[in-house]
């Protein structure tokens, strides 16, 4: 009998999944009623007993009886096995296996490098993934801005659907709850030289259902038209992604291109926004990014022009790093100013949101080091009446894990979707409801963990050339580093 008590009380620590279950502690009292008590209150619960189980094994009985409870899941017992990758296009998915059977997924944000998460593997194995905010303080030193921080947060939103599937309960609410049941998508869209056409496109927008817009509306769509710019001979052709040279246009701070906008240039940039406006009415909110590489004089002066238009923002119209010079364009203009997409932690938005130097912070969870900092951040800037919108272009992974994060926090405005126009990319998962975006919105996934699954035929048609499907990585398992940074 003290064997049997051993089994059950086991057996009875598994946490369930939706849909099944939860058999509370009914441990037998004593070898002469603990069987009839346990049949009792298994019947209670609803669980079907037949007949012929009378008489045998409480071992054949109890597995019966708790066929739909999941065994896997004790969640202190938890440990890290393994980390893979499968990149498709530029986005490399991330999954982390336990011992236990359940993974966890996220990925490295689009055009991030797969090694700045699998550099992380080998500090990770044998870890407990419940333990989220302890592994997060271990590996946080090696993110980075930009995308040097995919490889932290990719792993944080994995190790936040590990411990909400161990937990059986999804992500939001181990964040504290929910403010609301459905997220609002802001959508941008791809930019053409003509402004006819361009408005067109912002309008096609708002018939499929979205009620928030942005636009990229820069000096790049005014480069080549004489007397709309100065100085930028120094700078070519003013390429803008694919120039990687650190001399370039694309890779020098706005405040030295020392590229000046003219009046010239102003109205050409202005008919655009014009015409969007005449199509798609003021009652939608409409943003503006991408203005191009100048300092805060031509930047004021083109907001300035932009005011008759009443935008819901100006978006990463200097570095992130210069906050008094976001500050000073704050104060000089009517317009809400926006930035935050490549910074990383939450630390580094202080400077921003203390000095109330924009009026929106605008994080990317796979940059700020993940779901948990987006939060943070959204909360410090809550604090100083600043709102916050969220950026996000990867995989619908990381943004069904984003909407978790945005359901937990309060100053919420709208959240990015950048893949409208990529037909197969809500194909990429399962489990969820389709299609993920309705009506301009996103409803709050009640599943555990982040609520989704990879679709792994989708997956494995689109990867990237020379990938694999979560091929092994037992080159990334050995630490060879000391990595405490101070004394």
């Amino acid at each position: 009998m003290k064997k049997q008590k051993e089994w059950v009380k086991k057996l009875l620590q598994s946490t369930p999944v939706e849909g099944t279950t939860k058999i509370e502690n009914t441990i037998p009292k004593s070898s002469s009623n603990g069987r009839r008590d346990f049949m009792q209150k298994a019947s209670l619960g609803g669980l079907a007993v037949g007949s012929a189980f009378f008489g045998k094994p409480i071992e054949e009985t109890l597995e019966y009886t708790t066929q739909k409870v999941a065994r896997y899941s004790a969640p202190s017992d938890l440990k890290i096995t393994d980390m893979r990758i499968a990149q498709y296009g530029n986005v490399p998915l991330l999954k982390i296996d336990t011992n236990q059977g359940i993974y966890g997924l996220g990925d490295v944000r689009d055009g991030a490098d797969k090694r700045y998460a699998l550099f992380l593997k080998s500090r990770l194995l044998g870890e407990n993934p419940c333990n989220v905010e302890m592994l997060f303080k271990k590996i946080q030193q090696f993110g980075g801005h930009g995308r040097q921080g995919g490889g932290v947060s990719g792993v944080e939103m994995a190790l936040w659907d590990l411990a909400g599937k161990a937990h059986g309960v999804p992500v939001y609410q181990m964040m504290g709850g929910k403010y609301r049941d459905k997220v609002r998508i802001y959508v941008d869209t791809p930019t053409v030289r003509d402004p006819d056409q361009f408005a067109q496109r912002m309008k096609d927008r708002v018939d499929k259902g979205f009620t928030v817009l942005k636009m990229d509306v820069g000096i790049g769509l005014i480069k080549d038209i004489p007397g709309t710019l100065v100085n930028t001979e120094p700078w070519g052709e003013m390429r803008g992604w694919t120039d990687r040279e650190v001399t370039s246009y694309a890779q020098t701070m706005h405040p030295f291109t020392r590229v000046q906008i003219t009046d010239k240039g102003i109205e050409h940039l202005v008919e655009y926004v014009a015409k969007t406006r005449e199509l798609v009415g003021y009652e939608i909110p409409l943003g503006i990014d991408h203005l191009g590489h100048m300092g805060v004089n031509s930047m004021i002066k083109l907001g300035k022009a932009f005011e008759p238009y009443t935008l819901s923002w100006l978006e990463d119209m200097v570095p992130w790093q210069n906050y008094e010079d976001w500050k000073t364009i704050s104060e000089a203009l009517d317009t809400p100013t926006m930035t935050g997409e490549d910074i990383y932690h939450k630390n580094n938005f202080r400077d921003l949101i203390v000095n109330k130097a924009v009026d929106i912070v605008h994080p990317d969870p796979g940059s700020t080091g993940g779901l948990l900092q987006t939060k943070l951040i959204g909360d410090m800037a809550e604090e100083y009446g600043i709102a916050m919108a969220v950026h996000h272009a990867a995989s619908p992974v990381s943004f069904m894990g984003t909407v978790h994060a945005i359901a937990a926090t309060q100053n919420f405005i709208a959240l990015e979707h950048h893949s409208v126009d990529t037909e197969w990319w809500e194909d990429l998962v399962t489990g969820i409801e389709k299609p993920i975006v309705q009506n301009g919105y996103v409803n709050v996934p009640e599943k555990p963990g982040i609520g989704v699954e990879l679709n792994e035929d989708v997956v494995k048609e689109h990867l990237a050339k020379g990938e694999k499907y979560f091929a092994p990585t037992p080159e990334w398992d050995e630490l060879r580093s000391w990595d405490r940074i101070w004394s």
